[in-house]
């Protein structure tokens, strides 16, 4: 059975961002491990639709020549916690 709290990503930005969120840009990675690690979450995405997200991306920096970049993220991801005065409940 699927674990509940597993997120789905509709679009390679959004894939990014989960593989961010859980730690996986805490060294640098070259393309390839990031397909291999999208693709075992079931995200399948273009080349150039995945290039692009990478580019883009404002949490991860790149380094290297064009069709060897690597990548790693400019700061770790911190969840954010709900403020005092916020009274929205929590979903149980």
């Amino acid at each position: 059975m699927a674990n509940r709290t597993t997120r789905v990503a509709k679009t390679a930005t959004e894939a990014l961002k989960i593989l961010w969120e859980e730690g996986f840009f805490r060294t640098w990675k070259k393309k390839l491990p990031i397909v291999e690690s999208l693709g075992k979450r079931g995200n399948h995405f273009s080349d150039p639709e995945l290039g692009m997200a990478l580019k883009r991306a404002n949490h991860l920096t790149r380094r290297g020549k064009r069709g060897s970049y690597e990548y790693i993220q400019k700061y770790p991801y911190i969840a954010e916690r709900p403020k005092a005065g916020d009274r929205r409940r929590s979903p149980k």
